[in-house]
C-alpha cells in the first residue's frame, strides 16, 4: 500500500462534501455538467490530429517524418482511449444515444475495444478495485518488482507481443463463438480506417505503419505505464486512497499518456460520474477537505515508477511523506 492506513485522516463530511467524499448536490450540480459541444470538438480534434500525422510524411515525402508520426501516434491513442473511457462512464455526452454511438464507433472500435464489454468490466473495476472481477489485475499485480521485471514487461509491449495477445481474441471471435457480429463490427471499423487512408493518400501501408503498428507497440507501453501509475502495487480496500495512487501532474505526462485530466485518478475513483473537465476542480475540493494531502502525493510518475521497481522493498517504506 502507499501509506499506512492509520496515518490517513478522515475529514468527511464537510459543508461541501459528503462522508463518501462525493460533493454535496449544490456543489456537484455545478461540477457535473457535461459540455457537449466542447467534448464533440475534442473528439473531432483527435481525429484531425491523426489526419495531420498522416499528411505530414505523405505530403512532404521526407522519411524521418514517418518515424515522427509513428511516435506521436502514442499520445493520439492515449486520447482515443481516455475519451472512450469517458463514454464508458456516459459522461462524454449528456444524450445517452449520442454518447454510446460516438463512444462505440468513433472511439472504441477504432481502438479494437468492444464498448459494451469494456463498460461492463470497467464498472466492475470501480465497484471494487482489486476485487474478484478486477479486469486489469495483470497490470496492477506483481509490484513492487525488480527493475528488470518492468523492463521485460515494457520490452514485450514495445515489440508488439502484448498487442498481438490483445488481437488474438478478436480474430478468434470473428471465426467462432457467440460474439462474431461484435468482432466483425470492430474489424469493419478497422477496414474503414484502412480504406479511407489508402484512398486519400494512395498508399496502402499508411494504416499498418501509422495505425496498427503504433497501437501494438508505443500505445501498449504508454498504457502500462499509466495503469501502474494509477493502481500498481496497491490492494483492495474500502478507502480509495489505499487503492489508487495520487500523482502530481506535469505537462509531459499529460501530453504522452495522461491526457484529459485522467491523471486526477483518485478524484475519479471517489466519484466516477464526475466529467473529466471538472476533475481538477473536484481534486482541489478533496485537497481543501484534507482527504488528499501532500504526504500521500508522488511528485511525478517517474518517482512512482521508481518506487514500484526498487528491488522488491515494501512500497509503504518508499511512499512519499
Amino acid at each position: 500500500m502507499m501509506v499506512d492506513p492509520e496515518r490517513l485522516e478522515h475529514p468527511f463530511p464537510t459543508d461541501r462534501l459528503r462522508s463518501t467524499g462525493v460533493a454535496r448536490p449544490e456543489v456537484r450540480d455545478a461540477l457535473a455538467r457535461i459540455p457537449n459541444l466542447r467534448n464533440a470538438i475534442s473528439v473531432v480534434v483527435v481525429w484531425l490530429w491523426f489526419a495531420a500525422l498522416v499528411a505530414l510524411p505523405v505530403v512532404t515525402g521526407w522519411w524521418p517524418l514517418w518515424i515522427t508520426s509513428f511516435v506521436l501516434m502514442t499520445p493520439v491513442f492515449a486520447r482515443f482511449a481516455i475519451l472512450m473511457h469517458e463514454a464508458a462512464h456516459r459522461t462524454l455526452f449528456s444524450d445517452r444515444r449520442a454518447n454510446d454511438l460516438v463512444g462505440t464507433w468513433f472511439l472504441a472500435y477504432p481502438m479494437f475495444v468492444p464498448m459494451r464489454l469494456y463498460r461492463h468490466s470497467h464498472l466492475a473495476h470501480h465497484r471494487q478495485e482489486f476485487g474478484p472481477d478486477e479486469p486489469d489485475i495483470a497490470f496492477y499485480s506483481g509490484y513492487p518488482c525488480e527493475p528488470r521485471d518492468l523492463r521485460r514487461r515494457l520490452r514485450r509491449d514495445a515489440l508488439g507481443i502484448s498487442g498481438y495477445k490483445n488481437l488474438k481474441p478478436l480474430v478468434r471471435g470473428a471465426v467462432r463463438g457467440p460474439r462474431r457480429r461484435l468482432a466483425w463490427s470492430i474489424i469493419g471499423a478497422q477496414a474503414l480506417i484502412w480504406s479511407v487512408t489508402w484512398a486519400l493518400t494512395g498508399r496502402w501501408y499508411v494504416y499498418p505503419v501509422l495505425w496498427l503498428a503504433p497501437w501494438m507497440t508505443g500505445w501498449r507501453v504508454a498504457n502500462r505505464l499509466r495503469s501502474i501509475g494509477e493502481h500498481g502495487g496497491l490492494g483492495s480496500s474500502e478507502d480509495r486512497r489505499l487503492t489508487t495512487h495520487n500523482v502530481r501532474q506535469s505537462l509531459t505526462a499529460r501530453f504522452w499518456f495522461a491526457p484529459y485530466n485522467t491523471g486526477y485518478h483518485l478524484a475519479h475513483h471517489v466519484d466516477m460520474q464526475m466529467p473529466w473537465r471538472s476533475l481538477p476542480a473536484y481534486h482541489a475540493e478533496l485537497e481543501r477537505a484534507g482527504y488528499i494531502t501532500a504526504a500521500m502525493t508522488y511528485p511525478s510518475y517517474r518517482a512512482l515508477w521508481r518506487a514500484l521497481c526498487s528491488r522488491g522493498e515494501p512500497l509503504a517504506a518508499r511512499a512519499p511523506r
